[in-house]
């Protein structure tokens, strides 16, 4: 591995600031779980995980390498610091786009100590000059610096503590298959059941002491897209009506009139994702339409269509992915109060 010559690297260094300290948990952070035993849903994940872990424990070593899989807002980053709780190790964070240099990824393998959990956000988006750095340290636990230039250029071996290194991504197809390769545990986390989010909008809700009924905990976990996020961020807005407008408590009057106000309807769809599916009717017959013309027409990069609206409204039956493009579904006509114009053509398929 070749250093650029702007700056001499020196091992110990961290051009990044990654540490992440349980006591800076504050607003947002406040209600993640810290323990296995607290986290909700994932039931296959969370007891694999459980076992993976007691048994590293047992024998005194790290945990294995973790690939964490799945849409956003799910906890994977919660798991990652699950994961370093239950370990009783130190957890430093950074995320892909933020290692622009070897040097960057340098600074902090040589920073971290024995037994601690190095957690990578959006891995799929790591330069390939970086990947080839992590490869020794995940097998060798150890790095190459190539010091000086030309004819003086030698390469020094840098010894690393044994660490537990946490890939997180939304898009693994996008991980190169010699990285995803060296990830001695892979979980995969699925968008959660209703009962599942009314759990987790329960506890959050005693958290924030904002005292909230059974059944409004049920409405509002059915809207909440199978996101604990998504659920978190609506419960601290309905939090907000139900302090203004009557005496703090959430019932299902203030569920229903919050998510009006916020443009969320009953299957937890909000105006974007209706607009989607109004474009796709209106200006391309109902489709089949490519995503970048798509992203185009309703104002939202192809990342964004991708990674938030799509699978939601695929996982819902008013979109398909076609070979050709985008298709919208005879339910999408009944969602918008449509007559159904289009023709059900199976050959389209599916694209998985």
């Amino acid at each position: 591995m070749r250093e650029e010559d702007d700056d001499d690297f020196l091992p110990g260094e961290s051009p990044v600031a990654v540490t992440f300290q349980a006591g800076d948990e504050k607003n947002e952070n406040v209600l993640r779980p810290q323990l296995l035993a607290d986290f909700q849903g994932q039931a296959q994940l969370k007891e694999n995980l459980s076992v993976f872990i007691q048994a590293a424990r047992d024998r005194g070593e790290p945990l294995d390498h973790t690939f964490l899989i799945g849409p956003p807002g799910l906890g994977k980053t919660t798991l990652a610091s699950i994961i370093a709780n239950e370990m009783h190790s130190e957890l430093r964070m950074t995320s892909a786009p933020a290692l622009e240099k070897p040097k960057d990824l340098a600074g902090i393998l040589t920073n971290v100590t024995e037994n601690s959990v190095f957690f990578i956000d959006e891995i799929h988006r790591l330069r390939p000059a970086l990947e080839e750095m992590l490869y020794i340290a995940m097998e060798d636990y150890e790095i190459d610096w190539v010091i000086g230039t030309g004819p003086n250029a030698r390469t020094m071996r840098i010894p690393l503590p044994k660490f537990t290194l946490i890939g997180a991504t939304t898009k693994a197809g996008a991980v190169s298959t010699p990285l995803s390769e060296r990830f001695g545990i892979t979980g995969h986390l699925e968008y959660y059941k209703p009962e599942e989010l009314k759990q987790i909008i329960q506890r959050s809700a005693g958290i924030l002491d904002c005292p909230i009924d059974d059944d409004a905990a049920e409405l509002l976990a059915r809207c909440s897209r199978g996101t604990p996020r998504i659920a978190n961020r609506l419960l601290k807005r309905l939090r907000d009506f139900a302090a203004v407008m009557k005496d703090g408590r959430i019932d299902t009057d203030t569920v229903r009139y919050g998510l009006q106000r916020l443009g969320i309807d009953g299957q937890g769809l909000e105006k974007q994702d209706r607009a989607i599916l109004r474009t796709i009717i209106d200006f391309y017959g109902g489709g089949p339409v490519g995503a970048e013309t798509l992203s185009i027409s309703v104002g939202e990069a192809v990342e964004t269509l991708e990674d938030f609206y799509e699978p939601y409204l695929i996982q819902q039956g008013y979109l398909m992915r076609t070979p050709r493009g985008r298709t919208v579904t005879r339910k999408a006509y009944e969602l918008l109060g449509l007559e159904y114009t289009g023709v059900e053509n199976a050959d389209q398929g599916l694209l998985f």
